[in-house]
């Protein structure tokens, strides 16, 4: 059997897998098993063990936890909702008006958080029944969750970008700074897309809100004060080299306890809680990658990356041509689980 055959094979096994539920994580474990012990002349025993303990003892890989505890603390406090009031009042006048709240809101805790389910999962809960209740049109403000929400994901400090540098054996500072631009493009087109719609649907856009003075806006934006004072001090510090990723991982645990403490919001449930979910959400991504990295091995053992950048190459595809292959290769790769 051909190397490109073997590869649609073991695709299509992993996607099987996936789309009958099946945990990503044992997914690939297990399409990297077939693959080896079929495929290859290696056992695959052996080199399963050697694969989750490469992948587990790194150092790089100690930011994640930090991270994803980061989140989970201002995720259950009260910072969020704080961030969510500071920013409501300087969009009475704009087409849309409070929808671009989860916009900027999301955009805002995915750069604290890191983590796109977090970030959706905080925002729409502060969001949603605050625009339900003043009459926004549902649809749309789902729409600005969902769309908003993956945010998280690009914008620094991320955790899947702590992930991708970890297994592509990258600079995570690099790959940071590389969030920022394609970050804030992706929320300029969600609130022109908000702007655009309300011009479109007046009807669907309830009256503005009452009018606030410049000290009562200031007042109230006194609650975003903290936590952006938090992400620029972890921005600033990994730009200027002054600390590597996982210390300012821990810079951010110890602002955001410090921020939830001096807001009293901070109780002993609520960092328990985080802890917890930060331990159980860390456990996942770490056994993804455990997994990710037998299957690396087992794709270098068989050589079909080898054959697939030789099938490529004999395609003779432009560079544009080439990023839309691989697009559309990651959309079916990220709708499967």
């Amino acid at each position: 059997m051909e190397l490109i055959q073997i590869a649609a094979l073991l695709l299509f096994i992993m996607l099987l897998l996936l789309a009958g539920g099946v945990w990503i994580a044992m997914t690939l474990a297990i399409v990297g098993w077939i693959g080896m012990a079929f495929f290859t002349g290696t056992p695959p025993g052996k080199n399963l063990f050697t694969a989750f303990w490469g992948s587990s003892a790194s150092w790089t890989l100690a930011a994640l936890p930090m991270f994803i505890w980061m989140g989970e603390i201002l995720f259950r406090t009260k910072l969020s909702e704080e961030m969510f009031e500071g920013l409501s009042p300087w969009l009475n006048k704009v087409p849309g008006r409070l929808m671009h709240t989860t916009i900027l809101g999301c955009g805002i805790f995915g750069s604290v958080s890191g983590s796109s389910a977090a970030t959706c999962a905080t925002i729409s809960k502060v969001a949603l029944p605050e625009l339900l209740k003043r009459g926004y049109d549902e649809k749309i403000a789902l729409g600005s969750l969902a769309t908003a929400g993956t945010l998280g994901i690009l914008i620094p400090p991320s955790i899947t970008m702590v992930v991708y540098a970890v297994a592509a054996d990258a600079s995570i500072i690099r790959i940071f700074l590389a969030g920022f631009i394609p970050g804030f493009i992706l929320m300029a087109l969600f609130s022109g897309y908000i702007v655009w719609w309300a011009l479109r649907n007046p009807d669907k856009t309830p009256p503005p809100g009452p009018e606030m003075s410049f000290a009562q806006k200031i007042r109230a934006s006194g609650n975003l004060i903290p936590c952006s004072l938090l992400i620029l001090f972890i921005v600033w510090v990994l730009v200027a080299g002054w600390a590597t990723a996982t210390e300012c991982a821990a810079y951010g645990v110890l602002g955001s306890l410090a921020i939830a403490w001096w807001g009293r919001s901070l109780t002993w449930k609520s960092f328990i809680d985080s802890l917890m979910g930060a331990t159980r959400v860390s456990c996942m991504i770490m056994f993804i990658l455990a997994g990710a990295s037998f299957l690396s091995m087992t794709m270098a053992f068989t050589g079909i990356p080898r054959a697939l950048a030789e099938w490529v190459a004999s395609l003779s595809l432009s560079p544009y041509a080439l990023i839309t292959v691989l697009c559309i290769l990651y959309i079916i790769l990220g709708t499967a689980p």
